[in-house]
Parts: C-alpha cells; sequence; structure tokens
C-alpha cells in the first residue's frame, strides 16, 4: 500500500497547520472528531495520502469518506459534526 507520493512531504491540515503522514490519526481510530475527520480529508485532498488508502487504513467505505469530504466542503469543520449513526448534529435555537 502506497501512503504517500514521493514528492509530498504535507500538506495544509484544516486549521493552517502542516501535516505529515506522521500527523494522521492512528490507524486504529474509533472516535471521529472533527479535528481528525478534516486531518484525513486533508491529507486525501493534498495528495499526502490517496482516498483508497485512507479507507483501508481507517476501515473507512469510499461512500463514508466521501461524505467527510463533501461536508467539509460544503460546510467547513461545522459539517463534520456528526452523532454516533452519521447525522448531522442539529443546533437548537432557544
Amino acid at each position: 500500500m502506497s501512503h504517500q507520493a514521493p514528492d509530498i512531504v504535507g500538506v495544509v491540515g484544516p486549521h493552517g497547520e502542516l501535516i505529515t503522514i506522521f500527523d494522521l490519526p492512528p490507524a486504529d481510530t474509533r472516535r471521529w472528531v472533527i479535528r481528525r475527520k478534516a486531518e484525513v480529508v486533508a491529507a486525501v485532498r493534498g495528495g499526502l495520502i490517496t482516498r483508497e488508502d485512507a479507507c483501508q487504513r481507517y476501515g473507512l467505505t469510499p461512500e463514508e469518506f466521501d461524505a467527510w469530504r463533501d461536508a467539509f466542503e460544503r460546510d467547513g469543520l461545522a459539517g463534520l459534526r456528526t452523532t454516533l449513526r452519521g447525522e448531522r448534529t442539529p443546533r437548537r435555537v432557544a
């Protein structure tokens, strides 16, 4: 499995920081907080790892990864806020 293109050392992360392959969440990650999802999406978008590698490494379906990517592109970090069922958390208005 090829995780990294030889000429790409790092990519810009969701908060403007440099992310390298060593900064990505561990392969056995089970609790997907917004930051971790965004780091994986940024790594794929920047060419640090491929979509297929990300799915294999983290046990994601291609559809699940695509949902993360689409939510991030549409709504930024807030789009990655989900419940355990993968539904967006509704905001309550008081």
